[in-house]
């Protein structure tokens, strides 16, 4: 912990903040900036940041997501928005368990910003 705190992120990602919310790295930042900006034309209905989602699976809760960006389109979809600077082996695994619950349904949009 000790390292962390005097380095930062094992992964070189340095926090950023934007509009007064501290994002986990300058990219998930400027894609935050870029949301708020289709915001405010009105391009897009709401976005909600760092929201849980619950992976559960045949009524077993196996872990919990967060996830960067849900977008709310003006048509009523849903667009789930990840922006990855680095995938870990833990992060794939729960992004596929995310898709598999998430993908059959044709009003959810899934999108991995790299």
């Amino acid at each position: 912990m000790v390292w962390r705190q005097r380095y930062g992120s094992k992964f070189g990602a340095k926090k950023q903040d934007y509009n007064g919310v501290m994002y986990h790295s300058k990219k998930e930042a400027g894609y935050a900036k870029e949301l708020d900006i289709r915001f405010k034309a009105g391009d897009i209905k709401d976005v909600k940041r760092q929201v849980k989602i619950s992976l559960d699976v045949n009524g077993y809760h196996i872990t919990n997501y967060f996830i960067d960006f849900v977008i709310e389109h003006n048509d009523g979809r849903k667009e789930y928005i990840e922006v990855k600077g680095f995938e870990t082996p833990e992060w794939k695994m729960k992004w596929k368990i995310f898709e598999a619950l998430y993908s059959g349904d044709k009003n959810n949009i899934l999108t991995v910003v790299k």
